[in-house]
């Protein structure tokens, strides 16, 4: 793909997304698998301002491993900030601490050239109204209940913990989004059942039809994983955390109907309306409290969601 078109997705995430302005400063944090898409981005920045900088460093081994330190006190320094990078630092300390100390700002992990050019080519103001929709329908619910027609079927319980809009508008003081963007999410108190992963999951990417990946969830702890890569990956984190590593993390509702097909990153596809995907791991940059090595989203296919019984209205 060329230049231009990078080019071009690049100054939509500044300009659109971010709303970045002459007078503030921006890092991009990239790694040595996405440079080109940093380098990108960096451009984009340095057309509106004069005070913007590419930080790039080695891939990380896991999602969710805090990044350098310098590379997070540049973070919480900026005015705004982009993370295209291979691993995810989304639900990180430097992340949570850059938006606490007033930097607005875009993660966009795994992320590559093409999903960067099929996520950007989007209409961010329908999408926010999508995220509002569904906020409007489940905000405040005591129960969320979740089936599908592989096999899932899973009641989370949010108590008070507040549910989050994902919509790629990140234009105040503090906001945090994912680009590309379109999800509402909860980190839930509870949960208990089963769920069946047939869409996208990591390591796998996109699975085969048919091929499915079953977990069971028991007091809001994956007690049961099917398959033994990833029971592999969060049992190396148990080793670290404990059973925090098998926490239920997340539940999200994807809003963005821009994405017709699930491509295999997870990235774009736990985005994609008429979908749900659920995480282990770490949730305490999404408004938990259990701190882990790990985030693991796998996507569900054309689920059912009631909230305190009734259904709701998903977008498609």
């Amino acid at each position: 793909m060329s230049n231009d078109e990078l080019a071009t997705a690049a100054t939509t995430a500044v300009e659109q997304c971010l709303a970045l302005g002459a007078s503030e400063s921006c890092v991009v944090v990239t790694d040595d698998d996405r440079r080109q898409i940093g380098e990108a981005l960096y451009e984009a920045a340095r057309a509106v301002t004069d005070e913007a900088i590419v930080l790039q460093y080695p891939p990380g081994e896991q999602h969710g491993e805090e990044p350098p330190g310098p590379v997070a006190a540049a973070m919480a320094e900026a005015d705004v900030f982009l993370a295209p990078t291979t691993k995810s630092i989304s639900h990180t300390r430097a992340r949570g601490g850059a938006c606490e100390a007033g930097a607005r700002g875009a993660t966009l992990p795994g992320i590559t050239e093409q999903v960067f050019l099929t996520g950007l080519d989007a209409d961010y103001d329908a999408i926010a109204a999508h995220c509002r929709d569904v906020l409007a329908q489940v905000e405040g619910a005591e129960e969320i209940r979740v089936t599908a027609p592989a096999g899932t079927d899973i009641t989370f319980e949010p108590g008070g913990r507040e549910w989050n809009t994902d919509t790629g508008i990140v234009h105040e003081a503090g906001v945090f989004s994912n680009l590309p963007a379109g999800e509402v999410f909860v980190s839930p108190v509870t949960a208990n059942g089963t769920y069946v992963v047939d869409g996208t999951m990591r390591p796998h990417g996109l699975l085969e039809e048919g091929e499915t990946l079953r977990f069971e969830v028991e007091d809001g702890y994956v007690t049961e994983i099917s398959d033994d890569e990833i029971r592999g990956q969060v049992e190396a984190a148990a080793e670290e955390v404990g059973r925090d590593a098998y926490n239920l993390a997340e539940l999200g509702i994807g809003t963005n109907v821009g994405v017709t097909d699930l491509v295999g990153s997870v990235l774009l596809d736990e985005k994609a309306a008429g979908t749900i995907h659920i995480a282990i791991g770490d949730d305490a940059g999404i408004g938990g409290d259990t701190d882990a090595p790990l985030h693991l989203d796998g996507i569900v296919r054309n689920p059912t969601v009631w909230a305190d019984g009734a259904e709701v209205e998903l977008p498609r």
